[in-house]
């Protein structure tokens, strides 16, 4: 209500009674100016009936929500279903235009402006986690995998004649795939055993660059975030290959923002050579549904071709979930859930070896991986059904993400034959499972786990002590 309508109120009702509304009505409207003017995470969070109101009247700064619009085009965000229009808070114009996904919409200013607030709000994160270099960033309305395929396609435009993406292997289906489908051959470096731990093969990828011309590669992919036994990829290292050949880097970063570890690694990169863009997921690092990635860089006019290499416009979706998310967490919040979980790693690990250590198995040695960690399956000879037949008897204990890795199983991806699938190697010389210190998780999570893993593992084999 404006100060008219409070007026107005107070030949009603006394007119303490209406001061005490409009403090409270200039509160919340103080907060939402702050919010706009230094468009940063607020230091704490808002609660839902606050960020209900913002977003209400976000709408009402969308034509298709004006009283008495009338709507004579092909696209006026009509919505049939009352239900789809509460759940979408009545923002149906969506984000972008037909040639930017960042671009601002004339029919549409309350998305827009929530999808600019967006993006920086997720850019203040992503300096809040460690990379407070980051330039620019935006959210897409598609996971890891397709995002990756954006980011190569805006790089086919300032490299026409490559053919090669330089992949230090990841044993992940989606972002190998991303390559193929974006339509370039990616080129599988080998990583190197080195005890327990996978690590980056510089020496092989140098070799590979070598070998094609670094004309011909349009870039290397590398990852940041991924299950144990592989480390971190050398990404400084990596970084200044693509700086000293002059090849595009990109880094595949799907779960990496809660973990100061592949931040600061990222953060390095581009200051000892070259990191042209680094994706991430919405759901994994920031516990929104599934539907959303997050591109970011250092190079604003990059990151700008990427959304202008984004055909038509998007869903609001996935930004209306992360600005309702980094509202309701705040900067205060966000850096609370990092700290967590970081703690959080040390004690699955502390607890999980436990167990571990009653069946003669022991956690994987892998310092390089700060999110997952794996645990061998090696002390009793067992099939791979019998290995699987482990993580199935969890899952249906609900227990949910545990992987568990024969190291015999091959797969065949869009031509290429992994080995060994899931490991990461051709020829691991154990079978394992992995678990993972995500953010959220908690850590009675943990010792519900590991109740059930005690209990699987006494039924596969029987304990050292017995």
């Amino acid at each position: 209500m404006n100060n008219a309508i409070l007026s107005a109120c107070s030949k009603i009702i006394p007119a303490g009674y209406i001061a005490q509304c409009e403090g409270a009505r200039n509160s919340i409207s103080n907060a939402i100016q702050e919010l706009i003017t230094k468009k940063k995470l607020p230091d704490e969070g808002w609660p839902d009936d606050m960020i209900e109101y913002f977003l209400a009247n976000l709408s009402h700064m969308d034509t298709n929500n004006f009283k008495g619009n009338v709507g004579v085009g092909e696209r006026e965000g009509r919505v049939f279903s009352g239900l789809v229009n509460r759940r979408h808070f009545r923002l149906a114009h969506g984000i972008g235009r037909s040639g930017d996904i960042t671009a601002v919409q004339p029919k549409a200013a309350g998305s827009s402006l929530l999808n600019q607030l967006t993006n920086r709000l997720v850019l203040d994160s992503i300096k809040i986690a460690g990379v407070s270099d980051c330039k620019a960033c935006f959210v897409l309305p598609m996971a890891t995998g397709m995002a990756l395929t954006l980011c190569m396609q805006a790089l086919r435009n300032e490299r026409p004649e490559a053919k090669y993406v330089l992949w230090p292997r990841i044993d992940q289906k989606s972002c190998f795939k991303s390559i193929s489908t974006a339509g370039f051959k990616a080129v599988v470096i080998p990583n190197r055993l080195e005890g327990d731990q996978l690590s980056t093969n510089l020496e092989a990828l140098e070799q590979q660059i070598d070998l094609l011309g670094a004309a011909n590669i349009l870039c290397v992919m590398s990852t940041s975030s991924c299950f144990a036994p592989r480390a971190v990829d050398n990404v400084e290292g990596i970084a200044k290959l693509c700086s000293n050949y002059g090849i595009p880097h990109l880094l595949n970063n799907a779960y990496g923002v809660q973990s100061s570890k592949c931040m600061h690694v990222i953060q390095q990169a581009q200051r000892v050579g070259r990191l042209d863009a680094f994706v991430q997921s919405t759901d994994k690092n920031y516990m929104v549904p599934v539907g959303g990635s997050i591109v970011a860089g250092f190079n604003e006019a990059f990151i700008d071709a990427i959304g202008k290499t984004y055909p038509g416009r998007a869903s609001v979706t996935p930004s209306l979930d992360m600005i309702i998310t980094l509202l309701s967490m705040g900067s205060s919040g966000f850096k609370a859930l990092l700290r967590q979980r970081k703690e959080l790693y040390g004690y699955l690990k502390e607890e999980v070896g436990q167990v571990a250590a009653k069946y003669n198995e022991r956690i994987l040695c892998t310092p390089g991986n700060p999110i997952s960690i794996g645990v061998t399956l090696s002390h009793k000879e067992m099939a791979s059904h019998e290995l699987t037949e482990i993580g199935s008897m969890l899952f249906t204990r609900n227990v949910s993400g545990l992987r568990v890795v024969t190291c015999k199983d091959e797969k065949e991806i869009n031509g290429h034959t992994f080995h060994g699938f899931g490991s990461h190697h051709d020829a691991y010389p154990s079978p394992y499972f992995t678990v993972a210190a995500a953010i959220g998780m908690t850590a009675a999570d943990v010792d519900t786990f590991c109740k059930r893993l005690d209990k699987v593992l006494s039924k596969a084999y029987k304990p050292i002590s017995d």
